[in-house]
C-alpha cells in the first residue's frame, strides 16, 4: 500500500499523524517515472480508509534523487498536475493487479484536493546524517562516538539526587575523624577532608555527564552495564579489611582508575574521573557501602 517505512507520532499509528519513507534500491537515481504508482497508492489508500494521508512522505534512492524528480518535489502543483497526467499510464493498472483504479468521480475529487506538498525527499546524506545523531550509529557503523561535551560542574548546594552518596562519605569520613559529621559545614576545620569532599562531587558529575552523553549516543543499557562492570572489578576491593570507611572508600575509588572495560560502547569516551564517579553513583544506589558494621 505505498508504505515502507511508517513513522508513527502517537498511538494511533496510521490514524493519527505520521511519516512515510518509500525507499528504492535502483541502479539509477530515482526519476519521476520511478514514483507515480507510489503516488497513486498513498491516494488511493488513503481515500478508501485504509489510513490518514502521512504528514509527510519522503522518497529515498540508493542512488539518490535525479535532479528533475527533485525540481518537481520542490513544486507541489507541477506535481499534482503531472501525477494526474501520468495517472493512466502509471497507476491505473499498477496500484493493484486485482482491478482497475481510474481517476475519475470521488476518487478524482479526493486527488484535486490532495495536499501534495506532503512529498518530498531525503538524500543518502540526510539520511545518514539523521541517523549519526541516534544512539545506535557508533554501534552499527562505527567510526567513533561524536564529541563528548564538558562535564557538568557540581551546584554550590547539593541537589536531592545527591543525598544517598553524600551522606555516605560523610559517614566515611565520620568513621575516620571518630565522629559525627552532619554536613559539610563540619569540614571547615579538616582542609584536607573538604578538598576530598569537592573532588569526589566533582567525579559523581563526570559520571553523571557521561550517563547523558551515553543516553544520546549508545543503545539503552549501555551505561548500566558499564557500571556493572565497574561494581564487579571494585566490591573485592570495597568489601576487603580496611582501617576505617574512609580508607575503604579512597581504596575502592583508587582501585575503579585501573579498570579498563575495553569491550564497552563507551571506552573511547569514558574517563579516570567517571570511573572514579561511577562508584559515587553504586554508593548512591547502596550498591557500594563505605561503612560497615565491622567499622
Amino acid at each position: 500500500m505505498g508504505v515502507d517505512i511508517a513513522g508513527f507520532c502517537s498511538p494511533e499509528g496510521f490514524k493519527g499523524t505520521w511519516d512515510n519513507y518509500q525507499c528504492k534500491r535502483y541502479g539509477h537515481p530515482l526519476r519521476p517515472s520511478d514514483i507515480w504508482v507510489e503516488i497513486g497508492k498513498i491516494i488511493y489508500y488513503s481515500f478508501k480508509g485504509h489510513y490518514a494521508p502521512p504528514r509527510k512522505h519522503y522518497f529515498a534512492g540508493s542512488q539518490d534523487i535525479g535532479t528533475t524528480l527533485e525540481q518537481l518535489l520542490s513544486n507541489p502543483e507541477e506535481l499534482q498536475f503531472k501525477a494526474e497526467e501520468n495517472w493512466g499510464q502509471y497507476c491505473k493498472n499498477g496500484i493493484t493487479s486485482t482491478m482497475e483504479i481510474p481517476l475519475s468521480d470521488e476518487l478524482l475529487d479526493y486527488f484535486q484536493s490532495f495536499d501534495f506538498s506532503i512529498f518530498s525527499s531525503k538524500s543518502v546524506a540526510e539520511l545518514i546524517d539523521g541517523h549519526s545523531r541516534t544512539q545506535f550509529h557508533a554501534v552499527r557503523f562505527g567510526g567513533g562516538l561524536p564529541f563528548r561535551p564538558d562535564s557538568l560542574k557540581p551546584p554550590a548546594v547539593p541537589t536531592g539526587s545527591e543525598s544517598r552518596y553524600i551522606r555516605q562519605i560523610f559517614d566515611a569520613y565520620g568513621n575516620h575523624l571518630k565522629r559525627t559529621i552532619i554536613d559539610e559545614t563540619d569540614l571547615e576545620s579538616h582542609g584536607a577532608l573538604k578538598k576530598d569532599y569537592l573532588r569526589q562531587r566533582e567525579r559523581f558529575y563526570h559520571a553523571e555527564s557521561l550517563r547523558n552523553f551515553a543516553r544520546d549516543t549508545v543503545p539503552e543499557g549501555t551505561f548500566a552495564a558499564l557500571q556493572d562492570e565497574i561494581f564487579h572489578g571494585v566490591v573485592d576491593v570495597c568489601e576487603d579489611d580496611h582501617a576505617d570507611g574512609f580508607a575503604r572508600m579512597k581504596a575502592t575509588i583508587t582501585h575503579s582508575s585501573t579498570i579498563a572495560a575495553s569491550a564497552n560502547p563507551l571506552a573511547s569516551a569514558f574517563k579516570t574521573q567517571d570511573r572514579q564517579g561511577i562508584c559515587h553513583q553504586l554508593a548512591n544506589d547502596d550498591r557500594l557501602m563505605w561503612v560497615t558494621e565491622n567499622d
